[in-house]
């Protein structure tokens, strides 16, 4: 631990003393170690300048309102609609099918939106601030103020008489700011290139971070704005910052999506008014980023027919059935060396265990292989209801046969090859009836849809018998 003296605003010496802090959980160490001793972080250890408060003088403690809850006024909380229908089913306040109508941002509530660089998360705060209906105060900490002007005009959008802007970095001109303007909306672009000049250390610190989001989350409460913080990630993909942040705000969304592809995802991660399982889908055009209304349609354009490995699952995001192609590529590799397993848009680890299913229960090993499985279309689903899927496309990927391009498959499988039940079935076929396929491969019992004939299947033999029947003819001795 260091000690540096430095001279004080009042003429006197003050010291800063220079700690160690973790990053997850904000315990301060006195030295370096690679694993934070209270909550297990490992490599999270990083320097910030602490300057000693003054002593508080003695007060007598004030009580705070105090408020019956029956006499709560649940109105207030009611949200405010961004204009943006994709945006709002993500901050939908219920998990019906009316709730992206319903969702939007709450007064005096904070929302973070973390995404990597360049995957457009001010162009959808700057589409928001736009379109809504009261004065919005846009602090830009990167950009100045002809930046943020020319992309508005990009996106259609120059002419908007409502929108404040102010290239600030400092807390206290964004609070003076705040005063002057009154808005409705507060965004600040970004939290890490805030800084408060009363803290001893450089924007972007997790001190710095962590003590401008609190003032932030104070002021928006105080004054009943909605604010919306831009964030920046970590090359994890995680939140840069302390997680003090993610803590203190309302609701966390991550926006998602590769830097080649127009499709973006938009997921809450922490949603205090709200459900956290719905997301959201946009398509980054010229125009900027517009919503994706039919997904499916997006993920299944470029389907090829009778390609051995592909197979095609009604997968769910919350209350949304999404029809996605899943596809599977086996490849030989040399005696004694060791498969590789890779999944793109799949949970790794399930994918190796339905490998071991197969190579069990259907006697069909995979250690001689290099197995590759992807969803298409940037799409990322890790739910249980794909495992039918999922295997079916690595059987037909190991024995090079195709499934019937009218078929989808629907089933979580167990380590006994069994096929289970997966939740909300009749919307997942209701959405593949919709778009056109005829057969559905599910577990027994299950519900029935007009439109498409269930094939009902205990276990991935019987699945694979139905629609591969020349792969069981691929197996070891």
């Amino acid at each position: 631990m260091s000690i540096a003296e430095r001279p004080g605003r009042a003429g006197r010496a003050s010291r800063t003393t220079t700690v160690l802090s973790c990053v997850e959980c904000g315990t301060p160490h006195s030295k370096w170690v690679g694993q934070c001793s209270t909550c297990g972080a490992w490599n999270s250890l990083v320097e910030e300048t602490v300057e000693p408060s003054a002593p508080a003088a003695r007060v007598q403690p004030a009580i705070a309102p105090l408020t019956r809850l029956d006499a709560v006024d649940a109105a207030s909380a009611a949200a405010q609609p961004t204009g943006i229908d994709e945006l709002d089913r993500v901050l939908g306040s219920s998990g019906d099918p009316q709730a992206q109508r319903r969702g939007g941002l709450v007064a005096g509530s904070v929302t973070l939106l973390g995404g990597e660089p360049g995957i457009g998360k001010s162009t959808l705060v700057l589409q928001l601030a736009a379109g809504w209906p009261g004065p919005v105060l846009y602090v830009s900490g990167e950009e100045s103020p002809q930046q943020v002007k020319a992309r508005a005009e990009r996106l259609g959008h120059g002419a908007a008489e409502h929108l404040w802007i102010a290239a600030e970095t400092s807390m206290r001109g964004i609070i003076a700011a705040l005063d002057e303007v009154q808005p409705t909306l507060a965004v600040i672009d970004s939290i890490q290139t805030i800084a408060d000049e009363r803290i001893a250390s450089s924007p972007g610190s997790p001190n710095q971070v962590r003590e401008c989001a609190q003032q932030l989350v104070s002021e928006a409460k105080r004054r009943g704005v909605a604010v919306i913080l831009v964030g920046h990630v970590t090359k994890e993909g995680s939140l840069a910052g302390p997680r003090a942040l993610e803590h203190v705000v309302d609701t966390v969304l991550s926006f998602e999506g590769e830097r080649h592809h127009a499709l973006r995802l938009m997921r809450a991660v922490k949603h205090r008014f709200g459900s956290t399982n719905e997301l959201g889908l946009f398509e980054m055009t010229g125009e900027g980023l517009e919503g994706v209304p039919d997904p499916s349609h997006l993920f299944l354009s470029d389907g090829a027919k009778g390609v051995s490995g592909s197979v095609v699952v009604p997968a769910m995001e919350g209350q949304r059935p999404l029809l996605v192609e899943i596809q599977a590529l086996t490849v030989s590799i040399p005696p004694n060396a060791f498969g590789r397993r890779h999944a793109q848009g799949l949970d790794n680890s399930r994918l190796a265990m339905l490998l071991a299913v197969i190579d069990k229960r259907l006697h069909m090993p995979s250690t001689n292989l290099d197995v590759y499985a992807s969803t298409v279309g940037g799409a990322k689903v890790d739910e249980p209801g794909t495992d039918l899927g999922v295997a079916l496309a690595v059987v037909g990927a190991i024995a090079d046969q195709s499934v019937p391009r009218d078929t989808v498959a629907i089933g979580e499988i167990g380590l006994g090859g069994e096929i289970r039940r997966v939740a909300q079935t009749p919307r997942r076929l209701a959405e593949a009836a919709r778009l056109g396929y005829r057969r559905a491969l599910v577990p027994r019992d299950a519900p029935t849809v007009d439109g498409i004939h269930n094939i009902a299947v205990d276990t991935i033999g019987a699945a694979v018998s139905v629609v591969m029947p020349a792969a069981l003819a691929v197996r070891s001795g």
